[in-house]
């Protein structure tokens, strides 16, 4: 599926793949496995950002996956987050949809809401919200409504 199609149809939660269609490349070639690597892997979708005009340019829809996070001992040191506009040249699919139940627990960033952590359920969800110490963020569960209206709509994500 295309970028706008997950710009339009995946929830923030949904476990998205992206892939630029080719072959991985044997592990001996470093370069080329680091390339291929950059436009082929998986994120969860954490933001959605619609098209900004500015006076010297035009960026189109995106949105942002977050790949991982790296660091010891509970400490995070490294983020890995993935913009993409609705104009890429990958292929998209959704892998998997938050489930019914589930939490997220939401930061509002601009104008936009940005994806902090998706809890089992709004027990697990405050309880982290609480060690993580986010003031402004706010609690969002996944319910049948939505996943129902995905499937009325025609949305059902392969």
């Amino acid at each position: 599926m295309s970028a706008s199609l997950i710009f339009d149809v995946a929830p923030l939660g949904s476990l998205v793949a992206y892939s630029d269609g080719t072959a991985k490349p044997p592990a001996r070639f470093t370069k080329k496995l680091a390339a291929w690597e950059r436009r082929n892997g998986a994120g969860r979708l954490v933001r959605k950002e619609p098209a900004r005009e500015r006076p010297t340019y035009l960026s189109p829809p995106c949105f942002t996956l977050h790949e991982g996070d790296f660091g010891e001992g509970g400490i995070i040191l490294v983020t890995i987050m993935r913009t993409y506009g609705t104009d890429s040249d990958l292929t998209f699919r959704v892998v998997e949809r938050p489930k019914v139940g589930q939490v997220r627990v939401l930061q509002d960033v601009g104008e936009n809401a940005e994806l902090i952590h998706l809890a089992q359920n709004r027990e697990a969800a405050e309880l982290w919200l609480a060690k993580a110490g986010y003031s402004r963020a706010r609690l969002e569960e996944v319910t049948t409504d939505e996943i129902g209206a995905d499937v009325v709509e025609g949305r059902a994500a392969a």
